[in-house]
């Protein structure tokens, strides 16, 4: 028992400094000034937005499309699936007043999601690059172009992925949490990989990716509910970079409610479940810089889980006074030390954002104890929805966030 928890604890050790490190080369990496870039010559883009039901945020959308400045082709392409609210008048209206926005209509067909109806929207469109937006998103003027100079200024880029932030932050707790949330996981530590490793992942919004490039890997996965996470994989396989843009960014709305809340992130969860499984078939996928991804996942989704449930565990047995095995170094420290690595990648990330608080870092200091843990719940429950799909041998249903209505707009 005893090497069996000196084990444990030494690979806990290996983690924090890992995630320490990685925290450190993120803030480097966000430091890096923007350039100011002038290609000879702007390939072109499409954008493609997948759509259903999108009434509510389809016009605030598309306000910021018309807004963005590109100095090439830009055509904007929204693919209605099978809407059944407003969003084919409001999107036909603008594509009638502005020559930029296009109107598809996606033909019914299975499995259902967004992976489908994006290898659409590339099957009848025609472009150098393609940049998909999801509905609700209000990118700025500028994020199509620094993904563009990224992309075509980096050695062996497939695309480019940029930022994604919170528009809803100051709803309440809730969104306050996930847009730290953001800040950390899909910034701070995304920026800190390009770094050390010059790999990037996908955000599913707000990325750039060469047409021929995706072609090459077979398009998108139908199966793949974390879409961009299964592609980033594939397309590092097959050799191809992703530098990560902090200066693009776009802005979408996170959930107000819990209940919305553990449906995005169940299907989240799920579909890199399914990755991770994917990835224990495919050798391919721990070869070069594909490793990086494919680790990334084992230590979030099964190893971190892991580390949390122990170290949760010994927290509450010391607190109850139950005798625990005598170390020179006290397994208490487990938990205040993952306590105290993601307090500082929390408080690190809003420092370079400037959403630094007493508010916010209040938020922060309660986030392990609260937002973090329930991660755990939200994950086993994603694996027994996964399991059953398996057993039951059935598809799992795209679960659609719902949107709300922007009072301010």
């Amino acid at each position: 028992m005893k090497i069996i928890l000196i084990a444990v604890m030494a690979f806990f050790w290996i983690l924090l400094i890992y995630y320490s490190i990685l925290t450190i080369s993120g803030v480097l990496q966000r430091l890096k000034r923007k350039e100011d870039i002038t290609l000879s010559s702007y390939p072109s883009v499409a954008v493609l937005i997948p759509a259903h039901n999108e009434g509510v945020v389809i016009k605030q959308t598309l306000d910021a499309m018309i807004r963005l400045k590109y100095p090439g082709t830009l055509d904007v392409y929204v693919l209605d699936d099978a809407s059944t609210d407003n969003t084919s008048e409001i999107i036909q209206k603008f594509s009638s007043t502005f020559s930029r926005i296009h109107y598809l209509k996606v033909p019914p067909g299975s499995p259902k999601g967004k992976s489908r109806v994006l290898n659409y929207g590339l099957s009848v469109t025609k472009s150098d690059y393609f940049i998909v937006f999801d509905a609700d998103n209000q990118p700025a003027e500028d994020s199509v172009i620094e993904l563009v100079h990224a992309a075509e200024l980096t050695p062996d880029a497939g695309g480019a992925v940029g930022y994604v932030k919170t528009i809803n932050a100051d709803r309440n707790i809730l969104t306050r949490m996930i847009s730290i949330e953001f800040q950390v996981f899909q910034l701070l530590m995304q920026s800190g990989r390009w770094k050390m490793f010059k790999t990037g992942s996908l955000a599913g919004t707000n990325m750039l990716l060469r047409r021929s490039v995706l072609q090459e890997a077979g398009g998108y996965d139908l199966y793949a509910l974390a879409e961009d996470a299964e592609l980033t994989v594939r397309l590092t396989a097959l050799g191809w970079k992703l530098p990560v843009v902090h200066h693009s960014k776009t802005w979408e709305q996170e959930p107000e409610k819990i209940s919305i809340f553990v449906r995005q992130r169940t299907r989240w969860l799920t579909g890199n479940i399914y990755l991770l499984e994917k990835s224990f078939h495919e050798w391919s996928y721990w070869k070069g810089k594909t490793f990086v991804h494919s680790f990334q996942h084992v230590l979030t989704y099964l190893l971190f889980v892991l580390m949390l449930l122990f170290s949760n565990t010994w927290f509450i047995l010391s607190l109850f006074g139950v005798n625990l095995p005598d170390f020179d170094s006290p397994l208490l420290l487990f938990w205040f030390m993952s306590y105290v690595v993601y307090t500082a990648q929390v408080v690190s990330a809003m420092v370079l954002e400037k959403t630094i608080t007493p508010f916010n870092v209040l938020i922060g200091l309660i986030m392990y104890f609260t937002y973090a843990q329930i991660f755990l719940l939200l994950l086993l429950r994603s694996g027994l929805s996964y399991i059953w799909s398996r057993l039951t041998k059935q598809t799992i249903k795209w679960d659609k966030t719902e949107r709300f209505k922007d009072d301010a707009a």
